[in-house]
């Protein structure tokens, strides 16, 4: 049944422990049946209750799963990512305001910064053993997180804000370990993180960030190995880490210094609030910062630093993989960051214009909303299904909050980057219409 891989243990810790060891060298694979409880007492020579006592733990850690008489079995890793297929398509004559994406207006012309590097390239092509991150690159970037009172660390690259944290747990955690989670938070992130075989824990979250007890909660009571926090701009709830919650936040985490911190500053070159970096007090931990939303998302280039061991780690593994980004890419970021071609405070108030506009025109109505910066608003709705349906009939098509949610209650995102200036109180007049005044509450 196990092949050669044997489960070891007399206490129920330590049987559980056994196949978590299992699963994460491999040696145990997804969906790999597991002895049933009383074979397994006979081979360890322990009472049954021991083991199932080990295999309540796994389950509750998410390490297998159990279907009556069929057995226990290593989970599977989904296939597929489900919240990703959560999704209204916009019928013919309705205004699209669910997808995420940056206003194309305010992103810089990529022409002149491909044209150089191309120039360069000819005169010196890269080439098979090169250092990943080029040099001019990992300055700047560096530049720009001293400048922000990010802590010291060597940089790294990565395709993307989604990459960097995949390879960041990926180093660091294994199989059926929990990791704390905003909630609501980005729909991509809830489903890389059961993905990998770990187990998502919710963090309620305000307009500040996540909210102090609930980190506190989900590594003491929960065993989350790993944190992670969008500090600004966050996706889908426009929340932004104030300078007040930063510091209560480092405390909750100074008391927790084995656990992985991972931060997103989902926000960068698109919002005017300054940054609050939580990091500093962790043993390993991460900073990550994408041009996705502020230069373009085809642009998969992600900058993030941290800890030199983190960091050594996650660009060691990707040697072994892609080998590294472009450095054609990083070189055109470079260009655009010395060419100062976005100008951060423009592109803040374009979309604070809209998107306070929206917070204050439904405020008006007597509809709760969120959007504190960034290009979206969060509304807590009695009914979503009710108010995505009824949206859609009155010309709008917004993201269901299923997507971005685990416990946090109904509501929609709307993304106000494609919006008209104009268009605001006609939005908001057709959200009100639908959903109706809503008591005010916390939407985690």
């Amino acid at each position: 049944m196990l092949g050669e891989y044997r489960i070891e243990g007399r206490r129920a810790s330590d049987i559980a422990a056994s196949v978590e060891r299992g699963v994460g060298l491999g040696a145990l694979e997804p969906g790999q049946l597991l002895p049933p409880m009383r074979e397994l007492a006979g081979l360890l020579g322990v009472n049954p209750n021991t083991v199932a006592a080990a295999y309540r733990t796994l389950r509750e850690r998410g390490v297998i799963e159990t279907d009556g008489r069929r057995g226990s079995r290593v989970r599977p890793r989904p296939a597929t990512t489900a919240r990703g297929s959560i999704r209204v398509e916009a019928p013919a004559g309705v205004r699209d305001v669910s997808k995420g994406n940056p206003d194309p207006v305010l992103l810089p012309p990529l022409g002149e910064a491909f044209a150089e590097v191309a120039r360069g390239y000819a005169e010196r092509p890269g080439m098979y053993g090169e250092v990943p991150v080029d040099e001019e690159f990992g300055r700047l970037a560096r530049a720009a997180f001293d400048a922000d009172g990010v802590p010291d660390g060597p940089i790294g690259v990565t395709s993307g804000s989604l990459d960097a944290v995949e390879r960041v747990l990926a180093v660091h955690l294994r199989p059926g370990d929990a990791v704390a989670v905003e909630d609501p938070g980005w729909g991509s992130l809830l489903d890389l993180v059961p993905a990998l075989g770990l187990r998502p824990v919710p963090m309620a979250v305000d307009d500040e960030g996540p909210l102090p007890e609930a980190v506190e909660r989900a590594i003491g009571k929960h065993g989350a190995r790993a944190v992670i926090v969008t500090d600004r701009a966050q996706n889908p709830t426009g929340a932004c880490v104030t300078e007040a919650r930063a510091g209560e936040l480092r405390r909750v985490l100074a008391e927790h210094p084995g656990v992985l911190l991972i931060e997103d500053d989902h926000g960068h070159g698109i919002v005017a609030q300054p940054l609050h970096p939580l990091a500093g007090g962790n043993d390993h931990w991460v900073l990550i910062r994408s041009v996705a939303k502020a230069y373009g998302p085809d642009l998969r280039i992600a900058a993030f630093t941290g800890d030199a061991e983190t960091v050594d780690r996650v660009l060691g593994r990707q040697r072994l993989g892609p080998g590294w980004v472009s450095r054609l890419l990083q070189r055109t970021v470079v260009h655009l960051w010395a060419e100062d071609a976005v100008d951060p405070a423009v592109v803040a108030r374009s979309y604070g214009k809209r998107r306070d506009g929206l917070v204050r025109a439904l405020a008006r109505r007597g509809v709760e909303a969120h959007g504190r910066s960034g290009m979206n608003v969060w509304v807590p709705v009695p009914d979503e299904t009710g108010a995505v349906v009824g949206l859609v009939a009155a010309g709008w098509a917004v993201a269901p909050g299923a997507r971005f949610r685990m416990e946090a209650g109904p509501a929609v995102r709307v993304t106000v980057s494609g919006l008209a200036v104009g268009e605001v109180e006609a939005l908001a007049a057709a959200v009100a219409g639908v959903v109706g005044p809503v008591a005010a509450r916390s939407y985690g």
